[in-house]
Order: structure tokens, then C-alpha cells, then sequence
């Protein structure tokens, strides 16, 4: 039996292989009781298989590992502390079954953990409350929303109330609304049982989160300690800014500050090793001769820190994306510079109505975010914009073709990333590109120069012999952006490109979509959970059970929240951001409804 003051796990040196592929490579790290604990990284870094090894669900090669003082070193033992953890696997619902309601996945899961009747009564009341499940129980899992699924997800991990839970990327693709009551709920549990979690994420604010944590790089641990010792490892200021013009101004810092970034009107500077005078100082000596305003000096956050300890074990310009190129042919859509025009869409399936009367215009040149939680009809708009879906009323027009009538020459002009990865997985990224370039009608004549053109673009010259199923998530997202871009449209859709990408994969994606915009005049429009994606956009969508219910730019959607009126959660005095207005809002709206 496992002392009190024992750690709840201990990993030492652990190594995990598949085939000639060292996945963990002697990894180290030990979690206390009562603790969350984290685990980031880069995609491919390790992190899925030093849980599932954890969790007794995958063999190891070498080191120790021990779990509530058990030596994990065989099936057997693994067996002997299963029922006292709780694991869920990455992807929305995947330990769940499609076909049962959601009582029915509690109760099989409950069945499965030999929970009493009485108990398990006990328990799903607590538990569907807590997730606010309680009024979905007949619902069938397949038609949840995927907040829902990974709250319902997390209820069949807990219900058999373990002591320890792992929990693999819980809120990947999950709205910020959702993943507000899923850490909620998480930490209550550590408050109320003393449970144990083990978590990985790909969010940064959520890190913050954690107790203590490991960044994990190529199946190593670099670094290991609570956020504030990580922050302090790394020590630098990060510099905020307006410049003009924004693109010289981004190129003159990218090269001196790697870590320099576009957020919609602002620049980011990650400063190393400086205070904040010398820190504003060589960001105005860089850009000298043009235009700064509203320059601000402040601490850097943790992605900052996360991004600069992963630079460092890269070397510089490894992978990168070519974007000062000019690759479009032919001058930009005359004409108004209208690039999407919804008026009164709606779609309904069945009785439901999935989209109710959206209205909004997207500008040539312009990054347009579309948000919403889960269910809240954004795909749908999309597939009425692109032709896939027909409306049920309303009407459109999308690189100057009318969305009821010329759907295929609307395919011909636009860009389309879906949510899934809808490329060939048994395809290089080479035979990829020539078969969109082919499918997309690009002449045999200039297919070899587009491929080309958009390899360098999107950073793929490293990979192009690869098959596309063994690229890690950041460089499949970034080659399926390539598909979309070979035939030169000027309207990009893209739906939730980044769910599952890690912070350097989706800074690499958004340097590229800063240039499609801001140099070639491609209208982007986006969907996204995470929210300072969202700073990224000129102008926002906020989308609710299929309406709009805000339109604007971010910074205007945030000097509008009252913030005095409604403070968050932690009461902290600081600015609103982002997700403060979209929790706000959709809030709101649910209060709304519920009284009318």
C-alpha cells in the first residue's frame, strides 16, 4: 500500500518504441497526490504514449514506472491498480459509444467498473448535474455537440470515482463555454475527493492551470516545474505594437526577434534576456523609419516560454515557410471588394433548424473569424457558402458567383479546409498536391510551378516524399492548406484548422495566413475554440443556436463587455479578453432563453 506522502506516480527513464521509432525516450517525471499535473508539447512529442503507459494500457521498453506504489511491469499489474484510475483517450467521444443515449454509455461504463446500483443512482445525479447533462439523458451520444461528448466522456471516466485520472487533450475542439465547466468541474473534484489528474493540452491558458508540469520534445522531458518556474527559466519581455506598414514592419522584426507574430492590427515581440526599457528599445531601433504606435512593454506569457524553450532545440529555419514570395497570378477581384456576402441564410434538417437567417460580408484581403460553441451552426454556413449544402432560404455570393446557382464555379475559386483531415493518407504529400492540382483544373503546363510555389509557401520542403499519414498534426494541417491554395483562389474557407495542433504548429499556420491576406488579398474565413486565434481576425462572428448574436472587430467586442457588471470566475482585476466575451455572451443568451 502506497504511503500518504508517496507520489502518486513515478516514471523513471521510461522508454516507449514503435518499431525503429523511439516515441519516449527516457522520460522522468513523478505526480503528487491531489495535484493536476500537466503534460505539453509539440505534436509527436511523446505525451499520448507516456499516458497510455501510465494508464496500463500500453507496454514500455525500458525504465520504471509505478502507479499508488504499484511496479507497473506487467499485465497483471497494470490490472491490479486499473480500478483506481480513470483514463480518456484524445478525440471528441472516442471512449464512447455513438449508438447509446447518454445515460445508457454511463451505464454500460458503470457496468464495466462494477459500480453498485445504489451508488451508481447517487453518482450520475452528481455527475450529469455537474456537467449540465442531466436534461440529455435519452439524447443519443452521436447527435451531442463535442463539448457535450467530452463532458459526457468524462463522466463515464469518473463514474466509478477513481483516484487518479488521465486524461489525454480533454478539451481539443471543445468551445471556450465547455471548457470553462470541464475545468470547473475538474477542480472541484481535486477540492472536494483529492483526485489525482494527470492532463495533457494543447492550450497554453490552460497550462497555466496545472500544479506543475513537463514540456515534453521528441519523447524527452526538457523541463519540469510549476508555470512561474517555467516562466522565470525563460526570461525575456514581450513587446505589443502597432506599425505601419504591418508586413515590413513583421519582416524587419522576424529578423532579429524570431518569435515575432501578427495579431490582426498588432505586432508580438517575444524579447529574450531583456528588461523592458532595453526590450522596447531594440524593437524601435529595428523599425526605424516607420510608423509605431501604441507600443507597450509587458510580461511574456507561457506560450512565450513554451515556443522559446522548443526554438531552442530546433534549429533556426528549419521548416520554414517562404512568405515574402508573391505566387498568386492575376490582380485582385474588381468591384466593391466584397469577397462573401451572406443575407438571411438558414438551413434547416428535419425540424431543426441549424442555421436561422446569418447575415454578415467578408472583404477581399480580410481575416474573418467565425465562433461559436459546438452546435452552433458555423460548419453549416460554411457548406451553404461553398456549395456543399443548399440553403433552405436566404441567399449569397461568394467570389462573385451566386451560392444557389453557380456552386461549381464557386468551388473553382474558393479554398475549402474541413474539419477532418480530408486528404489521402496512403498518398505522399508530392501525389497529394498533383491531384488537387489536377482535380482543381491547374494546366499540366503550370502544375509543377503551383506545386512548387506552395511547398515553399507552406514549409513542406523537408517532407514532400512523406506519406501524409505519418506527417505529425501541425504539417498535415499546413499540407492540406497547400491543396486548398494550388489552384490560386482568392476566398479561403477554413473550419477549425488548428483542433489538435500545438502552439508552434499553429503560429507556423497563422504566419501563413497573415500573408495570404495581408500580401496577396485572399479573403480568409476561419472557425475556431481558441481564442487567441481569434485576436488574429480584423473582423468576428459570434454565432448561437444558429443566429448572430455579435458582429464586430475583437478589440471592439471587448471594450463592450461590461466588465464591472460581470466579473469572471477568479474575480482577478485584468483586462477581458476574448473568451470573457464569448463566455459572456453566450451566457447571456442562455439566460435569455431560459426566461422567455
Amino acid at each position: 500500500m502506497v504511503g500518504k506522502d508517496a507520489p502518486v506516480v513515478r516514471v523513471q527513464d521510461v522508454v516507449k518504441r514503435y518499431r525503429k521509432k523511439t516515441a519516449v525516450d527516457g522520460a522522468s517525471l513523478r505526480i503528487e497526490r491531489g495535484e493536476i499535473y500537466g503534460l505539453i508539447g509539440p505534436d509527436g512529442a511523446g505525451k499520448s504514449s507516456l499516458m497510455k503507459a501510465i494508464a496500463g494500457v500500453l507496454s514500455f521498453e525500458g525504465g520504471t514506472l509505478d502507479v499508488f506504489g504499484e511496479k507497473i511491469d506487467s499485465e497483471a499489474a497494470a490490472e491490479r491498480v486499473k480500478g483506481r484510475l480513470g483514463f480518456m483517450p484524445q478525440g471528441l467521444g472516442l471512449n464512447l459509444y455513438p449508438e447509446l443515449s447518454v445515460e445508457e454509455n454511463i451505464d454500460f461504463f458503470a457496468e464495466l467498473r462494477d459500480v453498485p446500483p445504489a451508488e451508481l443512482a447517487r453518482r450520475k445525479h452528481q455527475l450529469l448535474a455537474m456537467t449540465r447533462l442531466d436534461n440529455f439523458r435519452d439524447r443519443p451520444m452521436k447527435q451531442l455537440s463535442g463539448g457535450m461528448k467530452q463532458k459526457l466522456g468524462l463522466v463515464c471516466t469518473l463514474i466509478h470515482e477513481p483516484e487518479l485520472i488521465i486524461l489525454d487533450e480533454p478539451t481539443t475542439g471543445v468551445d471556450p463555454v465547455s471548457r470553462r465547466d470541464f475545468w470547473m468541474i475538474l477542480t472541484q473534484l481535486l477540492r472536494e475527493r483529492g483526485v489525482t489528474a494527470l492532463v495533457s493540452t494543447a492550450y497554453m491558458d490552460e497550462a497555466a492551470r496545472f500544479h506543475r508540469l513537463s514540456l515534453m520534445f521528441d519523447g524527452r522531458v526538457l523541463i519540469e516545474g510549476a508555470p512561474d518556474a517555467i516562466l522565470r527559466e525563460v526570461p525575456g519581455v514581450r513587446v505589443e505594437l502597432v506599425a505601419e506598414p504591418q508586413v515590413e514592419a513583421l519582416l524587419r522584426l522576424k529578423t532579429r526577434f524570431p518569435q515575432t507574430e501578427a495579431v490582426g492590427p498588432k505586432l508580438r515581440v517575444f524579447v529574450p534576456g531583456a528588461t523592458q526599457q532595453l526590450a522596447r528599445a531594440q524593437v524601435e531601433a529595428q523599425l526605424e523609419g516607420l510608423m509605431v504606435s501604441e507600443m507597450q512593454a509587458v510580461p511574456p506569457e507561457l506560450e512565450d516560454a513554451f515556443i522559446a524553450l522548443l526554438q531552442q532545440r530546433q534549429p533556426a529555419g528549419q521548416d520554414d515557410a517562404r512568405q515574402t514570395q508573391v505566387w498568386l497570378d492575376g490582380d485582385p477581384p474588381k468591384g466593391d471588394g466584397i469577397a462573401i456576402a451572406a443575407r438571411e441564410l438558414s438551413r434547416d434538417f428535419d425540424h431543426f433548424r441549424a442555421a436561422d437567417r446569418v447575415s454578415f460580408e467578408v472583404r477581399q484581403g480580410e481575416i474573418f473569424g467565425l465562433l461559436g460553441a459546438n452546435g452552433a451552426g458555423k460548419t453549416t454556413v460554411i457548406k451553404m457558402l461553398t456549395g456543399i449544402l443548399p440553403p433552405t432560404g436566404g441567399a449569397g455570393t461568394v467570389a462573385g458567383a451566386d451560392m444557389r446557382h453557380a456552386s461549381q464555379a464557386i468551388k473553382e475559386r474558393i479554398g475549402y479546409v474541413s474539419q477532418a483531415f480530408s486528404l489521402y493518407q496512403d498518398m505522399t504529400v508530392t501525389e497529394n498536391l498533383r491531384l488537387f492540382g489536377r482535380i482543381y483544373g491547374v494546366p499540366g503546363s503550370r502544375l509543377a510551378e503551383r506545386m512548387g510555389r506552395v511547398v515553399a509557401l507552406a514549409g513542406l520542403s523537408d517532407v514532400t516524399s512523406q506519406l501524409a499519414s505519418k506527417l505529425p498534426m501541425g504539417i498535415r494541417q499546413r499540407l492540406a492548406l497547400a491543396c486548398a491554395l494550388v489552384h490560386g483562389p482568392r476566398v479561403l474557407f477554413l473550419d477549425e484548422p488548428t483542433s489538435g495542433v500545438d502552439p508552434i504548429g499553429r503560429r507556423r499556420f497563422w504566419e501563413i495566413l497573415v500573408h495570404l491576406a495581408r500580401i496577396e488579398q485572399v479573403a480568409v474565413l476561419i472557425t475556431t475554440h481558441y481564442m487567441s486565434e481569434a485576436e488574429h481576425c480584423d473582423h468576428l462572428v459570434l454565432m448561437y443556436a444558429g443566429r448572430v448574436i455579435a458582429d464586430d472587430s475583437p478589440a471592439a467586442l471587448k471594450a463592450a463587455l461590461q466588465w464591472e457588471a460581470w466579473l469572471p470566475p477568479d474575480n482577478a482585476p485584468r483586462s477581458p479578453t476574448l473568451e470573457d466575451v464569448f463566455v459572456h455572451r453566450i451566457l447571456q443568451q442562455e439566460q435569455r432563453e431560459a426566461s422567455a
